[in-house]
């Protein structure tokens, strides 16, 4: 495609695919969007870190060739637009690319510029890895053992948008629709007459797509389990209807690789108690089972009948080796994910339990300056990465914020490209600055002794650790120094409660000998 306001690089070749497999030139043409506000410095940071990455792990054989594509405030104020259409044409036709932060227009028209581009190129995975960099200032006790990628469905749920605001015609229209067609459910409302309506659409389509995506991807990548987030003891058949779609293709299309957490209890029962009848092992894996109706103890007994139809290929420990399939509710998993974190791997979810639940983790590991994120469209081979965070303008063009988020967004893309030596060579820099302590005030605030530098100064940093060792005394003398002073303050504590006791006692006991012996 021709454009008119978008250069495309002379020397560059397009990343195309083949056979649902990215085929990547060693010279791909990378569209990016550098973002509003804070994005400008984070971009002229985080491109020096991707080039120096590129250039180190293979020595000019392979080069990325950059081309600027417009979003945000910066097209608005040429040209009146906040997306082009050539903007979104470019991701399509180029496949992948990144992006920083962007504005939310305040106003009508586009409600977020990040969401009208998902929807645009079918971006149906909102992919976060969440995971801690030695180093880096956390509120949790073992930051490191989180390790979670989140899989968020991406284009459906609340975030659809389909809203009737209070006091509008639609609003009107649709309520007198709604209690025309269904009087038993509008009774539910409690307010009805002064009520905002938001739809919440979860198809078997969206839901198995993105399911699909993240138990492919955990068996590519040698991850434990997959785990359905959701809320389906309260939205049955939304959320609970996601979790039994989300089971129904793991089994349907993955049955030979996967094993459900239920079966587990069930081929568990069975080894350790061979002669165990159908009905002994359903008591074991329901203990409710006795209070049950008939018909419901049937269903548990089926189901472990048809666990036991796959003893042969599943059996004697073989789904100890087998991609664990489990569910939890979305509110129980927030806290779960904070007090039993290695409990959790690759999680499946919907649009906002997603959002809050990336978020949340993002805050053990550094927060979400420092979170990477992608959209991608597994099908098409579309993907789209980008800073996690806002735009934070009262810091604008101030080279003050934390690149990180762009930075490790960067080094998925590349991963994603099949380019991993360089994209280990971004989180070897990565994990060298911070733990020389050379980082951006938000960091610097929170250590002890740092070097506070400036944003482009810390994309410096990274570069400079891509090929060096981490000193010995920056990595050992940290935490030994931290366990010693709490030591100390526990050794004084006792010292001086003695010293204060002592007093108070001898001193009642000297006036009583004297008295004594006075009267004597």
């Amino acid at each position: 495609m021709s454009y008119t306001n978008v250069t495309v690089p002379a020397g560059g070749a397009k990343i195309s695919i083949q056979d649902g497999k990215l085929q990547v030139p060693d010279n791909p043409i990378i569209p990016f969007v550098e973002g509003d506000g804070t994005g400008r410095d984070i971009w002229r940071a985080s491109v020096r870190v991707f080039d120096a990455a590129v250039e180190k792990a293979y020595g000019g054989k392979r080069k990325i060739h950059w081309m600027e594509v417009y979003a945000g405030e910066k097209p608005f104020k040429m040209w009146q637009t906040w997306l082009p259409d050539e903007t979104t044409e470019a991701f399509k036709e180029f496949i992948v690319g990144i992006k920083g932060p962007l504005t939310t227009p305040i106003g009508g028209g586009i409600r977020s510029l990040n969401v009208q581009l998902r929807k645009l190129l079918d971006l149906y995975v909102c992919q976060r890895p969440v995971r801690w960099y030695k180093g880096v200032p956390s509120p949790v006790l073992h930051p490191e053992y989180v390790d979670m990628v989140i899989f968020r469905e991406n284009t459906e749920d609340i975030y659809t948008g389909i809203e009737f605001a209070n006091g509008t015609e639609d609003n009107k229209a649709f309520k007198d629709l709604f209690k025309g067609a269904f009087p038993k459910e509008y009774a539910k409302m409690r307010f009805p007459d002064t009520a905002g309506i938001g739809i919440k659409p979860v198809s078997v389509e969206g839901t198995e797509r993105l399911v699909r995506a993240a138990i492919q991807w955990s068996l590519d990548n040698n991850r434990r389990s997959v785990n359905f987030v959701h809320k389906g003891n309260i939205m049955k058949f939304t959320e609970g209807a996601f979790k039994d779609w989300g089971y129904a293709l793991a089994k349907r299309e993955f049955r030979d690789r996967i094993v459900t957490e239920r079966e587990t209890w069930i081929f568990g029962n069975k080894e350790s108690k061979p002669n165990l009848t159908v009905e002994e092992n359903a008591k074991m894996i329901d203990p409710g089972f006795d209070m049950m109706s008939p018909a419901q103890q049937n269903d548990i007994k089926q189901e472990v009948e048809e666990a036991l139809k796959l003893w042969d290929t599943h059996g004697d420990g073989k789904w100890k080796k087998m991609l664990l399939i489990k569910d939890s509710i979305a509110d129980v998993s927030l806290q779960f994910t904070l007090i039993r974190p290695r409990d959790y791997d690759v999680i499946a979810t919907l649009n906002l339990t997603g959002d809050y639940l990336s978020d949340a983790l993002a805050a053990q590991v550094g927060g979400i300056g420092i979170a990477p994120g992608a959209n991608i469209n597994y099908v098409t081979g579309h993907a789209i990465f980008e800073a996690t965070h806002g735009t934070a303008p009262k810091y604008a063009d101030l080279d003050k914020v934390n690149p990180g988020s762009v930075i490790l967004s960067g080094e998925m893309m590349l991963r994603y490209m099949g380019w991993t030596e360089a994209a280990d060579l971004i989180v070897k820099g990565m994990e060298g600055a911070v733990a020389a302590k050379t980082v951006t005030y938000d960091f610097a605030r929170l250590m002890d002794k740092p070097t506070e530098v400036k944003c482009s100064e810390f994309g410096d940093a990274i570069i400079n650790w891509m090929d060096k060792d981490i000193p010995a005394p920056v990595a050992v003398k940290a935490v030994p120094a931290k366990k010693s002073a709490v030591k100390k303050v526990v050794a004084k504590k006792p010292a001086k409660k003695a010293v204060v006791k002592k007093p108070v006692k001898k001193v009642p006991a000297k006036k009583a000998v004297k008295k004594t012996g006075k009267k004597k």
